[in-house]
């Protein structure tokens, strides 16, 4: 199983991306999906989360400016990014966890997918 994470790039400070993050290989199920991010010099952090419910959750400062979104049959999560910052800037990540054996549950990551964010 891997995570392709993209739609990073470059935009200016009030524009907008979406990142798109899917799955090859074998899936059975997946749980929880997740966006996280790092900026330079900082801890990793959680951006966003949506259950395969499709409840979410977000971190406060992206609050009503990100959404973000899962499409089960395509096993993929998206991350609608708008009115951005320039602490925005950093390497987001999709994170995903996933049965790809019976009762096997595992946590995948993607590579990263740069985001910079000019003012």
């Amino acid at each position: 199983v891997q995570l392709q994470a993209s739609g990073g790039g470059l935009v200016q400070a009030g524009g907008s991306l979406t990142l798109s993050c899917a799955v090859s290989g074998r899936v059975i199920s997946i749980d929880a999906m997740t966006w996280y991010r790092q900026a330079p010099g900082k801890q990793r952090e959680l951006v966003a989360s949506i259950g395969d419910g499709g409840s979410t959750s977000y971190t406060d400062s992206v609050m009503g400016r990100f959404t973000i979104s899962r499409d089960n049959a395509k096993n993929a999560v998206y991350l609608q990014m708008s009115s951005l910052k320039s602490e925005d800037t950093a390497v987001y990540y999709c994170n995903m966890n996933i049965m790809s054996r019976p009762f096997s549950w595992q946590s995948y990551w993607g590579q990263g997918t740069l985001v910079t964010v000019s003012s």
